[in-house]
């Protein structure tokens, strides 16, 4: 984490103590959070973070006691302060009070809470477990982004700690939904499939993006029902998310995936060339919509 952390409108230094034992979501995980990449000091994406993060929001009865723009503002003098023009920011919204063990709080309904941090560096491909009924995908809550994060953190370190990077987490009904922190992708026939949003798996923005905004003349991304043994027999399985783009499987279990383990990838390089030259685009875009960007 660096240095200075965002509160609400301000901006304080990471070792002062702003929250109280009273603010019953921060205690008890009543909060949605969200995770954006700073390319350049821009905050990508940022709208689309915002709006799932509004929706989720909506869904725990949390309100957003900050608008849209005023939070945009305050993140940019946030990335200003710690000097993180590429880094990885986590914003987060939770309930103040609301609750028997509620005592006194901010005085807000919610607050909010940014930090930024480096990047991390990722493995040129990766392993997947497996882990079963990790997913419920008929929960009024599934694919809702909240801060209790528990689950999916002890899912990782049981992963991480059996020989994997990651684990492949299936639904009531053996479907593919997601690893613990990014969508799955299965490349046939020239295509990239991921699991529709009725199996469980979070409404991720590097998914969302790839589906509506991204548009490639030889390789199409569509919504499919997935099996575990669809992956093992895909030409390619990749991963998406914010901080890490795309990211190849070489194996899942003990399986190779594709041709060779070791690549190449050639949809899924498709695919990352196409997003990054739309990231290309969008920082551009934001420069010339306003003078806050550097």
């Amino acid at each position: 984490m660096h240095p200075y952390v965002l509160y609400n409108d301000s901006i304080v230094q990471s070792t002062e103590a702003i929250f109280r034992p009273g603010q019953l979501g921060l205690l008890s995980g009543w909060g949605v959070f969200s995770t954006l990449r700073i390319y350049e000091g821009v905050p990508f994406a940022f709208d689309r973070h915002w709006q799932r993060l509004r929706d989720d929001a909506e869904r725990l009865n949390i309100d957003l006691c900050i608008t849209a723009k005023n939070t945009e503002t305050n993140i940019v003098r946030l990335i200003a302060a710690n000097n993180a023009v590429e880094s990885s920011l986590r914003v987060c919204v939770f309930r103040s009070e609301g609750g028997y063990w509620a005592g006194p709080g901010s005085g807000n309904s919610s607050d909010l809470v940014a930090i930024t941090n480096d990047l991390q560096q990722w493995k040129n491909s990766i392993k997947l477990g497996v882990t079963n009924h990790a997913r419920f995908a008929a929960s009024h809550f599934a694919g809702t982004k909240t801060i209790s994060w528990a689950y999916n953190l002890t899912l990782l370190e049981n992963a991480r700690h059996n020989g994997f990077d990651e684990t492949i987490l299936l639904n009531e009904h053996e479907e593919v939904t997601e690893c613990t922190s990014a969508n799955l992708f299965a490349a046939v026939d020239g295509v990239a499939y991921t699991p529709p949003l009725t199996s469980g798996p979070l409404p991720g923005v590097t998914r969302a993006l790839m589906l509506e905004e991204l548009d490639l003349p030889t390789t199409s991304v569509k919504e499919k029902v997935l099996t575990l043994e669809d992956l093992l027999n895909a030409d390619e399985v990749f991963i998406t998310s914010t901080t890490r783009e795309l990211l190849p499987v070489s194996h899942i279990m003990d399986h190779p995936v594709g041709a060779t383990p070791k690549g190449p990838w050639p949809l899924m390089e498709r695919l990352r060339i196409g997003l990054r030259e739309y990231v290309r685009d969008y920082i551009e875009k934001q420069r010339h919509r306003t003078n806050t960007y550097p």
